[in-house]
């Protein structure tokens, strides 16, 4: 059993088969699947698909940093409206990405400190979105760190030195098809970090994996990550497998 941390699997990329896609993916042993929001416009796509599949889709609620503009308190305030009618399973995607423009880099700040906030007032996860931001997320995650803080930081990338200051922090690492390019030296970066501080995760619809990349990308992918993991580790799929999924429900209560 795999638990996919990390899937868009409710965006329009799926609109033609989308129950199809969550038959391969069960049928790959995929049998849970963490559903990350991204703003206000995709809560009812992601709410309606985790009501169709309440026992494998779980979903998130955040304001992810790509949607964070001036009118990024009116999003905030939609986020809390939701967090008071339902159950949710964490925050998320939050963060800070300058990887396009940095002219909202403070609106972003203020949104991921709000949101984690939120989320220590609830005992709920986060799931961090960095992208050409690492050291102003690291440093958000750090001061707010007051022991109850918990999470994944999302596709992870980075350096054997930013994932220890990660796993230090008591988070957990996202890995997904990254792991398995050949330009890539993420292997080589995790097989320093004990397996027990990760997590696995497509990210789908992007980022698939070896042998499926430049295609759309899918929960059953999942697979092919878990792969490429265990074989760094020189583990059993099965036990790579078990770790893995042992992290995930643990952070997330499923």
């Amino acid at each position: 059993m795999l638990i996919d941390t990390h899937s868009h699997i409710y965006s329009e990329d799926f609109i033609h088969d989308r129950d199809e896609a969550l038959k391969r993916a069960d049928e790959s042993g995929i049998k849970k699947i963490i559903l990350p929001n991204i703003d206000s416009g995709s809560i009812k796509h992601m709410l309606d698909l985790a009501g169709a599949y309440p026992n494998l889709c779980f979903p998130l609620i955040g304001l992810h940093p790509t949607s964070v503009e001036e009118d990024y308190e009116e999003e905030l305030e939609a986020i809390e409206y939701w967090l008071q009618r339902r159950k949710f399973y964490g925050i998320g995607e939050i963060g800070i990405d300058l990887y396009w423009e940095s002219k909202y880099e403070q609106e972003q700040k203020e949104a991921f400190r709000y949101q984690i906030r939120l989320a220590k007032k609830l005992n709920l996860p986060i799931v961090v979105h960095v992208r050409k931001s690492f050291d102003q997320t690291y440093e958000i995650v750090k001061e707010e760190q007051d022991g109850t803080l918990r999470g994944i930081f999302h596709c992870f990338s980075g350096t054997v030195e930013e994932a220890q200051k990660i796993t230090e922090l008591g988070f957990l690492l996202g890995i997904g098809g990254v792991v398995t390019f050949k330009n890539s030296n993420l292997g080589e970066v995790i097989k320093e970090i004990d397996p027990h501080h990760l997590v696995l995760e497509t990210d789908s619809p992007y980022l698939a994996p070896v042998p499926k990349r430049g295609k759309r990308n899918e929960s059953s992918y999942l697979i092919h990550v878990a792969q490429k993991v265990a074989d760094v580790y020189r583990l059993p799929l099965t036990r790579l497998a078990e770790i893995t999924t042992t992290n995930a429900r643990n952070l997330f209560g499923i």
